[in-house]
C-alpha cells in the first residue's frame, strides 16, 4: 500500500468569499506505517481525512492509493470517527457486518469475518449486545472492528479517542498499538493531542493553522512503546517540546495576522 498526496488544496465557499482550509499539502504513507497528523483547531485535519476517504473532493491536487486516484469512497480505505457512528438498533455483530453486507459479501462469510475481528478487539462475548449496553471504549472497539472487517489497505482515524476519559483513552491507545502490530494494518490518524501522536506514530506531520499547510515532518524513534510510562522519557519530552514549539509559533503568527486584519478593517 502506498498513499501519496500531491499539492492538495481545499477551498470552501462562504458568505465572505473563498475560505482556504488546506494549501499545498504533500505527504506519503507507506505500507504498514502508523502516521499521525497533529494540529490545532482550524488546521484542516478532519478536512484532510475526509478528502482521503473520498467523502469530499479537493479543489486542486491529487490523492493516490497504490497509484489510483481517489475519486470517492472505497473499501480500500476504512474510516473510524470520534463519534462511534454505530447503529443503535443493531447488535455488535450486525454493526461489524454492515459494511460487508453493503459490499455484497455472502452472509456466512461476513459472519465469519465479523467474528474474527471481534475476537481481535476482545469483544467476542458481546456479539449480541446493543451499543447502549457498551462503554465508550467498547463502542470504539466495535467501530474499529467494523472498519478492519472490510480489510482496508489503510485505516483512517479521526480523533477516535477524543471523547473518552483519560484512563480509557490511555488504555485505547495501548490497544490500538497492539492491533496495529498484530494486523500490520496501515494507519493514518489525526489528533490535536501531541502526546498521543508521539506515543502512537512512527512519523508525525505537523499542520499549521488555516490555511492548513505542513510545517514539518518528524520521525519518531523511542526506546519502547510497550508501556505508557515512556511518555516520561527525556526523548519523548524532547519530541513534545519540538511539536509544541511549532504549534505555539504558528498560533502567535496567526494571532498577529488577525490583529493586522482587524486593524485594517477598523481603519476603513
Amino acid at each position: 500500500m502506498h498513499l501519496e498526496i500531491n499539492q492538495l488544496q481545499k477551498q470552501f465557499k462562504t458568505k465572505r468569499g473563498l475560505l482556504t482550509a488546506l494549501q499545498d499539502i504533500s505527504l506519503h504513507i507507506e505500507e504498514g506505517e502508523f502516521v499521525c497528523a497533529v494540529g490545532a483547531s482550524g488546521s484542516g485535519k478532519s478536512t484532510l481525512l475526509r478528502l482521503i476517504a473520498g467523502l469530499d473532493t479537493p479543489t486542486a491536487g491529487e490523492i493516490l492509493v497504490d497509484g489510483v486516484r481517489v475519486t470517492g469512497p472505497g473499501s480500500d480505505r476504512g474510516m473510524v470517527f470520534q463519534s462511534y457512528t454505530l447503529y443503535p438498533w443493531m447488535s455488535v455483530a450486525e454493526n461489524v457486518e454492515f459494511g460487508l453486507k453493503l459490499q455484497g459479501v455472502p452472509k456466512a462469510q461476513r459472519k465469519q469475518q465479523a467474528a474474527y475481528y471481534l475476537e481481535v478487539v476482545g469483544l467476542s462475548t458481546f456479539t449480541k449486545a446493543l451499543p447502549k449496553e457498551l462503554s465508550g471504549g467498547m463502542k470504539q472497539r466495535v467501530a474499529i472492528a467494523r472498519a478492519l472487517a472490510s480489510k482496508p489497505k489503510i485505516l483512517l482515524m479521526d480523533e477516535p479517542f477524543g471523547a473518552l476519559d483519560v484512563q480509557t483513552k490511555e488504555a485505547m491507545q495501548q490497544f490500538l498499538l497492539e492491533i496495529w502490530r498484530s494486523t500490520s494494518t496501515t494507519i493514518f490518524m489525526i489528533t490535536h493531542d501531541v502526546e498521543e501522536a508521539i506515543f502512537l506514530s512512527q512519523r508525525i506531520y505537523v499542520l499549521s493553522a488555516r490555511p492548513g499547510t505542513i510545517r514539518r515532518e518528524l520521525q519518531i524513534q523511542l526506546p519502547s512503546k510497550s508501556n505508557p510510562q515512556i511518555k516520561r522519557h527525556s526523548t519523548f519530552q524532547k519530541y513534545k517540546d519540538d511539536v509544541m514549539k511549532l504549534l505555539y509559533e504558528d498560533g502567535m503568527q496567526t494571532n498577529r495576522i488577525c490583529e493586522v486584519q482587524s486593524s485594517v478593517m477598523g481603519n476603513r
